[in-house]
């Protein structure tokens, strides 16, 4: 295997409240939800939603091209005569532009895949089926009237999703090839974008920034930390799993360990574990793992 660091792969922790909510039942707003075979069930916010709130913020942190869909052929989809030239989303994310048969032409679909490939966020905490009972008193007050109510899940929780990006994929689609300059400044927005991550709903504001972080640049874009994160909670506290993470690192590519790649990240005082933590591995805070992983895009673009 050949010796070019080309996959960006980081798994992240962050603490959040009811980021995603499904249809629902009657006045019953029900968070989105995954059941286990061990009859626990974890709450998600989707890839997809986590993708819209990277856009938004790339639109609002970077001025990213937004005007980049119609409805012209009876689906929304991306323009015909927009390329990833246009847009950061299509570039990162990928698309699917179809066309439909006719007589002269046998229709179909171009499809670019996504160089960057999002997780579902899911919860580290059992979802325990906690409520929220709501009505619209203030309003109703106003008018004699009787309020309406509702009901909403809630859960408070750890969560954990991770990203995963083919670095030789971005800037490149068929006859297009970006400059190594403007790649690079694609990828370091997006982490810019991760670094600082909300999400609105709900009349909430909710803080997506990483409070652990693991990760790296290695030779195959593969989500190595993926489900390998785990926490134990004990006396009101939260701990890492060090061990699983730890044994995650002893995987070859080659006859290279990833760990020699692996940086962590971490804001001081989140968990129990901390000093176990950065004996463990080579840790910094937040800031400085986006600038280490940031400068390391840098570098694999120039030597391109």
């Amino acid at each position: 295997m050949e010796n070019v660091k080309r996959g960006l792969t980081i798994t992240m922790i962050f603490k959040a409240q009811s980021l995603n909510y499904g249809e629902g039942i009657g006045n019953i707003s029900e968070l989105k939800k995954l059941s286990r075979g061990d009859g626990s069930t974890y709450t998600f916010a989707s890839r997809q939603a986590l993708r819209y709130d990277i856009v938004r913020l790339g639109n609002k942190m970077f001025g990213w091209n937004l005007e980049v869909v119609d409805k012209s052929k009876g689906t929304i989809q991306f323009k015909d005569d927009l390329t990833i030239k246009d847009s950061q989303e299509m570039d990162l994310f990928g698309y699917m532009k179809t066309a439909k048969k006719t007589e002269n032409e046998d229709g179909g679909s171009n499809i670019r895949s996504a160089a960057v490939r999002l997780s579902h966020a899911i919860s580290l905490e059992e979802y325990k089926s906690d409520m929220e009972f709501l009505n619209n008193k203030g309003l109703a007050d106003r008018i004699s009237d009787f309020p309406n109510l509702a009901n909403i899940e809630q859960h408070l929780s750890y969560y954990s999703y991770t990203v995963t990006i083919d670095l030789e994929k971005i800037g490149i689609d068929g006859d297009i090839n970006l400059e190594n300059s403007m790649k690079a400044q694609r990828v370091k927005e997006l982490l810019e974008i991760i670094k600082v991550l909300n999400r609105e709903i709900r009349g909430r504001e909710e803080n997506l920034s990483p409070i652990f972080i693991i990760g790296g640049i290695y030779k195959l874009n593969s989500p190595f930390f993926l489900g390998r994160i785990k926490l134990i909670g004990k006396d009101g506290e939260f701990s890492i799993d060090t061990e699983m993470l730890k044994d995650t690192t002893t995987l070859k590519l080659g006859d290279d360990i990833i760990e020699k790649d692996t940086y962590v990240g971490i804001v001081k005082n989140s968990f129990k574990n901390e000093e176990e933590i950065k004996d463990n591995f080579t840790t910094m805070n937040i800031q400085e793992f986006f600038e280490n992983l940031e400068n390391k895009v840098d570098e694999y673009y120039s030597n391109k």
